[in-house]
């Protein structure tokens, strides 16, 4: 009986440590100001340094001079060795007139996203995986000595 305990004390566990690495892990990136912060922004009063003192530093700025702050949080659940899924994602975007004041608060979910394709165009140059030392190589042939004079 006691040569019993220790292959059901292995097996147990093998089963805690396997069922450990296989529970969801959760993180957590960036940062949206919660409803009551945002309260404290008042349209058409404060500017981008009063939101700044107030909201924090945005995770991104507009790309323009006088674009927007952007607030955005993620939430990220990785389960054993299987491709990390994004559950959540928050964007506060806060957006300003020419003079700088605040005209907008906008928060939008996850679902509120759009998926968009990046293409990357290349440019081709014809060489075909052509090596550095195959075109060196090639270029010896047509080496012509009356070019240089």
């Amino acid at each position: 009986m006691a040569n019993m305990k220790k292959p059901v004390k292995a097996a147990i566990f093998a089963l805690c440590i396997l069922g450990a690495g296989c529970s969801a892990q959760y993180r957590n990136h960036g940062y949206v100001p919660s409803e009551e912060e945002l309260a404290e922004v008042v349209i058409g009063v404060d500017t981008k340094d009063s939101v700044a003192e107030t909201l924090g530093a945005p995770t991104a700025g507009g790309v323009l001079e006088d674009g927007g702050f952007y607030y955005v949080r993620s939430r990220v659940r990785t389960i054993g060795p299987s491709r990390p899924t994004e559950i959540s994602r928050e964007l506060v975007a806060v957006t300003f007139d020419n003079n700088g004041i605040v005209s907008n608060v906008e928060r939008f979910g996850l679902e509120d996203g759009q998926v968009v394709v990046l293409s990357r165009r290349v440019t081709d140059n014809g060489l075909n995986n052509i090596s550095f030392i195959r075109q060196l190589l090639g270029n010896l042939g047509s080496f012509d000595p009356n070019a240089l004079l």
